[in-house]
């Protein structure tokens, strides 16, 4: 076993090890998943990866921490790209899953208050309803500055607890691999990884192995996006931004339609996927026709060598 796959098996192991073990003994201990103890177990569930992250680099491998784990805030391009990209993969997922049979564009956001009736009560419901007629302009417009604003600032750090894993230590050691094949394999464990909490999701219309399933294959396609955008930023905190505003406007897919369900519907969905297959596509074809310094071809084997 090469020194680089043995790094990152310790990383994977100590990280589903505390991850796994910290939702376990919430339970053991007579913990319920209800605010605010899930909230405050969530939290701490999105930055175990960091830690560990950290722990392995530093302190089991004695290697610096800022420029292996691409640890740069120096801003440029792919950092814009990586905050406006999410909100076109919200949007296009939202277009593409109004041409499924069942699925209706919904402007005065029935579909959205009809899910809301699992989660809230039914005077709280029609408070909500009430709030957002009384608004001058409709929430959708809300819902898109919060989330543009979250991803470059609350979400982005909570990413990076997440990313400092798996675009920061794995992608350095898994990248001989290949581009496409490290992005696959990080995108299985990054799934695999969140099955505690989506076990959790009580008010989901999904079976909890169909759950992990959906996850899995949202994780793999959005794998390979996220570590391009890292890699041309030469920073793990783009990677951090892309990610914390996927998860700030993932909403937005679904606010405006009814209809269907999460197997169709939303970027978590079939509408979803194909738009991360479009833009995995997109990005190919930009690296390879457009781009001045090409990365998905023998450059990728010189940044990421192979260690044998």
């Amino acid at each position: 076993m090469n020194r680089n796959i043995k790094k990152a098996l310790t990383f994977i192991g100590l990280t589903f090890l505390f991850n796994y073990l910290l939702v376990i003994l919430y339970f053991a201990f007579g913990g319920k998943w209800v605010a605010p103890g899930s909230v405050i177990i969530t939290t701490a569930y999105m930055f175990i990866p960091m830690v560990t992250a950290i722990g392995v680099q530093k302190f089991i491998y004695k290697e610096p921490l800022k420029e292996p784990l691409g640890l740069s805030f120096k801003c440029n391009l792919w950092f814009f790209v990586a905050w406006l990209l999410p909100l076109v993969i919200a949007l296009s997922s939202f277009g593409i899953s109004l041409l499924f049979s069942g699925v209706e564009f919904s402007p005065g956001m029935e579909g959205f208050f009809e899910k809301l009736k699992s989660t809230v009560t039914s005077e709280r419901l029609e408070e909500i309803r009430k709030q957002t007629t009384n608004w001058s302009t409709h929430p959708i417009w809300l819902g898109l500055f919060q989330g543009m604003a979250a991803g470059v600032t609350i979400n982005m750090i909570a990413a990076l607890g997440q990313e400092l894993g798996w675009r920061g230590l794995l992608q350095r050691e898994m990248g001989y691999m290949g581009f496409w094949m490290s992005s696959t394999i990080i995108g299985v464990v990054w799934g695999l990884w969140h099955i505690p909490i989506i076990l959790q999701r009580q008010n989901s219309q999904l079976n909890p192995l169909m759950g992990v399933l959906m996850m899995v294959i949202f994780t793999i396609l959005i794998s390979p996006i996220f570590s391009y955008i890292r890699e041309r930023a030469k920073s793990v905190i783009a990677a951090s931004v892309i990610h914390g505003t996927v998860n700030a406007t993932i909403g937005l897919s679904v606010m405006l339609i009814k209809g269907g369900n999460e197997l169709i519907a939303g970027v978590t969905g079939l509408a979803g996927f194909i738009t991360l297959i479009i833009v995995n596509i997109g990005l190919l074809l930009y690296d390879r026709f457009l781009a001045k310094e090409p990365i998905l071809n023998g450059k990728w084997s010189e940044r990421y060598p192979n260690p044998s």
